[in-house]
Formats: structure tokens, sequence, C-alpha cells
């Protein structure tokens, strides 16, 4: 483990005794993020998809390993591409 700079150390100090102060605007940042939250995993449209069975079996399995109903898992994955955030490895 590095050692902590008295800068890093006086900020750990501070937060470890819950004194860290607030933002100025954090209650409109809090606001700000429960909208992009709930926007996020609203559920507004329904789709049907036909997939192997094979493919169906292995979704259940990674998302009973991952401790997530399969549809959300499913869901997860497709948002994550419409962000970009999902890319095939070549």
């Amino acid at each position: 483990m590095s050692k902590l700079d008295k800068e890093e150390q006086e900020i750990l100090d501070i937060f470890d005794a819950g004194d860290l102060p607030r933002s100025l605007d954090f209650e409109e940042r809090r606001t700000r993020h429960q909208q992009y939250a709930q926007a996020m995993f609203k559920k507004d449209a329904r789709i049907n998809i036909r997939l192997s069975f094979k493919d169906l079996r292995g979704l259940q399995k990674k998302a009973l390993a991952e401790g997530m109903p399969y549809q959300t898992l499913i869901a997860s994955i497709l948002h994550k591409y419409v962000e970009g955030r999902l890319h095939e490895e070549l």
C-alpha cells in the first residue's frame, strides 16, 4: 500500500471523522442524478424476441451468477450497447 502525502492524509482523516463538507450545489446535483437514475431505469416499452435455447440458457446462467433476473441482464446489456459502453472484441 502506498504512503499518503500530507494533503491526502488530511482528506482521509476528515472523511473518516465524518466531517467532510458537502458541495454547495449538493441538493441540485442530487436531484439531477435522481432524475438520471429514474430515466435510466424507466421501462416504458416492451419487446418480444426469439433466441436460441442455448443463448437463453447462457443468459439465464450468467444472470443467476450475477444474482439478477435474466430479463434485467438482457436489458442491461442492451443499454450498455446503445450507450456505446459495450464493444465486441475482435
